[in-house]
């Protein structure tokens, strides 16, 4: 049985104060819960306030975005060996965000999805169309092509060890949410695109975005 993912993306918001008050009010919110993972993605400057504040805790803590390369003269980046030593296990890759307003592509995907996996973290890889895509009837076509440019390009082995989150742009901030019913569409393009012959030949990642509460909501096997 596949088990449930929640990750909280905080986007730019939270300081250092608000993420230590946050935690201490969560915590015990979810003190005992065993039907799912909870994974928190703060914003770069409290991800070690948050890693101490979930200490203990079951809680994982995500960054919200990562550099392809390990190092190098690329002001602003964060790489994934910084991530991980901060104490995150997880990072958000993808984010519709970053592909509408930073022109992240999904060659960029998928070479940063392969350095997250070389440092140690798990990548939650977010696919999803925009309205003006929806409503022209691109859906598929648009997962299909973000896949195979991202996720879709890594090994059978390194795709076991990601997460996909079904993450459509229409859904954010709109207070619309994706349907159950959607991510078996997601699923079944993804298997298209990888040239498999039925979805469940697909190693287990799979997901969808409840992008209304600010979160994504992910199954993993």
């Amino acid at each position: 049985m596949r088990r449930r993912v929640i990750a909280g993306n905080w986007k730019m918001y939270k300081t250092l104060a608000d993420t230590r008050a946050f935690f201490s009010s969560f915590l015990p919110l979810v003190t005992g819960a065993k039907h799912c993972d909870i994974v928190v993605a703060p914003p770069f400057t409290a991800i070690s306030a948050a890693v101490e504040a979930a200490k203990g805790s079951s809680i994982a803590i995500a960054g919200q975005n990562v550099s392809w390369s390990k190092e190098g003269a690329f002001t602003g980046e964060v790489s994934a060996p910084m991530l991980a030593e901060a104490g995150c296990r997880y990072v958000i890759i993808g984010h519709s965000e970053r592909r509408q307003l930073f022109r992240e592509t999904d060659d960029n995907v998928a070479k940063k999805s392969l350095m997250a996996l070389e440092s140690g973290l798990t990548p939650i890889v977010c696919l999803g169309e925009t309205q003006e895509d929806r409503d022209a009837g691109l859906t598929t076509q648009v997962l299909s092509r973000q896949f195979s440019g991202g996720p879709g390009a890594l090994t059978p082995e390194e795709f076991s060890r990601i997460l996909i989150a079904y993450e459509p742009v229409w859904a954010i901030g709109t207070g619309r949410t994706a349907t159950p019913e959607l991510p078996p569409k997601l699923i079944a393009c993804s298997g298209d695109a990888r040239g498999r012959s039925s979805p469940s030949a697909m190693p287990p990642p799979s997901g969808f975005s409840m992008a209304a509460a600010s979160s994504l909501t992910i199954f993993r096997g």
